[in-house]
């Protein structure tokens, strides 16, 4: 049997939501553990990668503040992924959200669970 060694994180909850802190931890962990982590954003969790938006959240004071979970992701080279409605709504383009983020269709995380991905939700 071979072993599965990626993890789709769907995060749906914003700024003022700590189960995004939770998200945020997990998918750190799973690149720590060796996964390959892929992110998809959808609702207000869109807001987590539009340029400065996380930069004084700290939901929960037991973990790191947001930014610096959000950075660790990015500067591993893990993928994130962004609903293409849900930043059209907010009027966000890529130009808005941090380098190396992604709008994208729901498509990219669909090969992945193909590949035989492990998914949690938000």
């Amino acid at each position: 049997m071979s072993e599965n060694r990626k993890l789709v994180i769907v995060i749906t909850r914003g700024l003022d939501d700590e189960r995004s802190s939770v998200a945020w931890s997990i998918a750190n962990g799973g690149i720590k553990s060796g996964l390959e982590v892929h992110v998809f954003l959808t609702s207000s969790a869109v807001d987590w990668v539009r340029k400065g938006a996380a930069n004084n959240a700290h939901l929960n004071p037991e973990d790191p503040p947001m930014k610096e979970m959000i950075d660790y992701f990015m500067e591993n080279g893990s993928a994130v992924y962004v609903c293409p409605p849900c930043a059209k709504v907010r009027g966000y383009s890529e130009s808005d959200l941090l380098e190396g983020v992604t709008i994208i269709g729901s498509g990219a995380i669909h090969e992945q669970i193909k590949l035989g991905a492990a998914t949690l939700t938000f």
